[in-house]
């Protein structure tokens, strides 16, 4: 049979997708194109925005209306959040955050038996770390290893807790394990991911800390790159930075959660740190790894968000000289403390003022880029992009080298950046 996927929200639910793809795969089923007619499709759906709720919806109708005979399976986020609207729109198998591989089980028998299946189980609930397959089906350069899943922290607009459950972490020598298997299947970086990484281990109250984990993985595979994911601030301290600083293979970016650059909204927001927290961190960071890349994600409009309050976020972002800035306008959450504070902002409102810390953002990556001119950097080339083949250095900067020389794809090479440009920079190898 042939199986066809649609992967919405966040690369831990990229991971996830990758994993069914694996096991149907090795039951000898074909994976297929969504918009292809396929026996059975599967939206692994997204609830971190009222916009990700509807991309969701759309993609279950638009999977229905192309094959009305096929099975079709909804998992994620948003089924966890809201099953009832997801049963609604006439689903065979459905399940919330948990239990992909017995879900892919029933996508077969519904399939072969039109069984219809359905488990939502309360995201509150105890629950251990799903082991899943590392590692996609298609020529990739990057894999994805998931080594957390579910958060504390609960922030007061943040729908994930509710929807992902309590921190559950990845043993370390099974994450060691799999970070093995995916270098002998040939990739060359790995990303760490999680809902919230830098909790990994918090649940076994016994010192097992991110840092652990990270120069485990450095040990176990040293040609083979490491790159984290999204963390808190909190994690980098001195000791997170000199237990890490030495590994080469360790890709020196590093994505802090900022959210607001106010400490008045952060407090409203239930982050747990200040701005000066916050700096620190980069502090330490550009001290350890020199020229390292500090990016972050920044939402705007949230309730009460003064234009005062919005000023300090972008002169914050200023000062902290950040590499990139994604940019998110405040999205209500039913079921969140935010959802019900006082002075919602307008969407036109929110819009303006995702529009111009944009344009701030703009600057910063540029300026970031404009400092790499002269430099060599370690690319991993990926792809060929008409008359450039194009990669990632260690710290995420995308480079478009003039060459066409398929012998490229999937090495590491030492290059020199000339200058900015579109989405990266121009080098030359060297």
């Amino acid at each position: 049979m042939k199986f066809a996927f649609y992967t919405l929200g966040c690369k831990v639910n990229q991971y996830e997708t990758q994993a069914m793809q694996r096991m149907l795969a090795e039951r000898g089923h074909m994976i297929g194109e969504f918009d292809e007619v396929c026996d059975g499709y599967i939206i692994n759906t997204c609830s971190v925005t009222a916009v990700s709720d509807k991309k969701s919806r759309n993609m279950i109708r638009r999977a229905r209306a192309k094959n009305p005979q096929a099975v079709i399976g909804v998992c994620g986020c948003y089924a966890q959040a809201a099953p009832d609207e997801v049963n609604a729109l006439g689903v065979d198998v459905m399940v919330g955050t948990a239990d992909r591989a017995e879900f892919v089980e029933h996508m077969l028998l519904a399939a072969q038996e039109r069984q219809s299946w359905q488990k939502v189980c309360p995201a509150g609930e105890a629950r251990t770390f799903e082991i899943l397959p590392a590692g996609g089906l298609f020529e990739r350069t990057r894999a994805l290893l998931k080594v957390e899943d579910g958060c504390n922290n609960f922030c007061t607009y943040c729908i994930i807790p509710y929807t992902r459950g309590r921190v559950r972490s990845m043993e370390l020598n099974e994450a060691v394990r799999q970070a093995v298997a995916l270098r002998e299947a040939g990739y060359r970086e790995i990303v760490i991911n999680g809902i919230e990484i830098s909790s990994w281990g918090w649940e076994r109250h016994d010192g097992s800390t991110l840092r652990q984990l990270v120069a485990a993985l450095c040990e176990a595979v040293p040609d083979v790159r490491i790159r984290l994911g999204s963390l808190e601030p909190r994690t980098i301290d001195a000791e997170f930075c000199r237990a890490l600083c030495g590994f080469e293979n360790l890709c020196p970016q590093f994505h802090l959660s900022l959210q607001s650059g106010s400490d008045a909204v952060l407090k409203r927001m239930h982050r747990k740190y200040d701005t000066a927290r916050f700096y620190e961190s980069v502090r330490l960071l550009r001290e350890y790894f020199p020229g390292c890349a500090v990016t972050t994600d920044l939402i705007v409009g949230f309730p009460g968000e003064t234009e005062a309050e919005f000023s300090e976020s972008l002169e914050f972002m200023r000062r902290c000289k950040l590499a990139q800035v994604h940019i998110f306008p405040y999205s209500r959450r039913r079921g969140t403390p935010a959802a019900t504070m006082p002075g919602q902002l307008t969407s036109a409102e929110k819009a303006a003022r995702a529009e111009k810390a944009a344009q701030t953002a703009q600057e910063l990556e540029q300026s970031y880029r404009q400092a790499m001119a002269g430099s060599v950097q370690e690319v991993l080339f990926e792809q060929p992009e008409g008359e450039y083949f194009t990669g990632h250095a260690k710290n995420y900067v995308k480079v478009y080298v003039k060459a066409q020389d398929a012998a490229l794809h999937n090495t590491v090479r030492g290059v020199r950046v000339l200058e900015p440009y579109a989405d990266g920079v121009l080098a030359e190898l060297v």
